[in-house]
């Protein structure tokens, strides 16, 4: 029975939605901001299994990710697709205007670009994970600061989802 699984990112991530419908909501997640983490919390034995995005209908292969688990010599041992839905989220309260910069992942950033084009006010900035950046702007308490990531994340992080669904090309699934 799997009673930990790493994932890439925290609480609130694809990674997490990913392990609430693969596995169950109660086990327990060991969070990692990298891959490389994931591999490690996996071989260490610290988890009973790993989740991590092999492939994205836009992306295409993460190959770093395939070249982990090749050289480690791990095991697939199942596969989950994700419909990835972006959303844009702030403190409560703030409207799109008010926001000067955004915060998320690279791929995130990348696959909304066509948003952005229409709110030229606001400064894309990359970091490391789409919900850690949710989290620093509630414990933060962030204004002026938004984050692409998921509606979990918003829920968990007490955030308002300012726009729903911005990836450029909505049927956006990606292979875990």
């Amino acid at each position: 029975m799997i009673k930990s699984v790493a994932i890439q990112g925290v609480k609130g991530s694809f990674h997490h939605i990913v392990s609430q419908q693969f596995f169950d909501e109660n086990v327990n997640l060991i969070e990692c901001l990298t891959f490389d983490r994931v591999v490690e919390a996996l071989i260490t034995k610290e988890c009973d299994a790993a989740i991590m995005a092999l492939e994205n209908s836009i992306a295409g292969s993460i190959i770093p990710n395939y070249a982990l688990i090749d050289n480690y010599n791990l095991h697939v041992v199942g596969e989950h697709y994700l419909d990835i839905q972006h959303n844009l989220m702030a403190l409560p309260g703030q409207t799109i205007i008010d926001i000067k910069e955004v915060y998320s992942h690279p791929m995130a950033l990348l696959q909304c670009k066509e948003f952005f084009k229409n709110h030229p006010h606001i400064k894309l900035v990359e970091d490391k994970d789409t919900a850690e950046v949710a989290d620093r702007i509630h414990k933060n308490k962030l204004k002026g600061v938004g984050a692409i990531a998921s509606v979990l994340a918003a829920n968990i992080f007490n955030l308002d989802v300012l726009a729903h669904s911005i990836q450029t090309i909505k049927h956006n699934e990606t292979r875990f």
